[in-house]
């Protein structure tokens, strides 16, 4: 099942910002909590943001809060990480990670992706 997708990762430059994307070719809509994690150089997976299936509720680590934001468009279910004043410490491949079963729909038909299902990953890279 091709959900969650990121994309909108790349390279930039400190201070810069970046907004990724979490969300697959066809789909029309969502109702899906998501969660996104970084894998940096040292090799685990930091837990970096949360959003409710609502899109109402965030969360965020440490880390990246008051820099990083997660909202959800509602007519296309597209779940964005909008990733300002961006540091060389974010380098890292970027996932999204669904939070909860959910109900991914395109225009003729809806399935169900399963909690805890994994993207393939987008990379950033902040250098100078």
């Amino acid at each position: 099942q091709e959900y969650p997708v990121e994309s909108g990762g790349g390279s930039a430059q400190p201070g810069e910002s970046l907004t990724l994307s979490c969300r697959a070719p066809g789909v029309t809509s969502t109702y899906c909590a998501m969660d996104f994690y970084r894998q940096g150089a040292g090799g685990e997976r930091e837990w970096v943001a949360s959003i409710g299936a609502g899109g109402g509720t965030t969360k965020y680590a440490d880390s990246v809060k008051g820099r990083f934001s997660t909202y959800k468009d509602t007519n296309s279910g597209t779940i964005y990480l909008k990733m300002n004043n961006l540091k060389p410490e974010d380098t890292a491949v970027y996932y999204c990670k669904t939070g909860g079963e959910c109900t991914v729909c395109r225009v003729t038909d809806c399935y169900e992706v399963n909690a805890g299902r994994w993207g393939p990953g987008t990379q950033v890279t902040v250098s100078s």
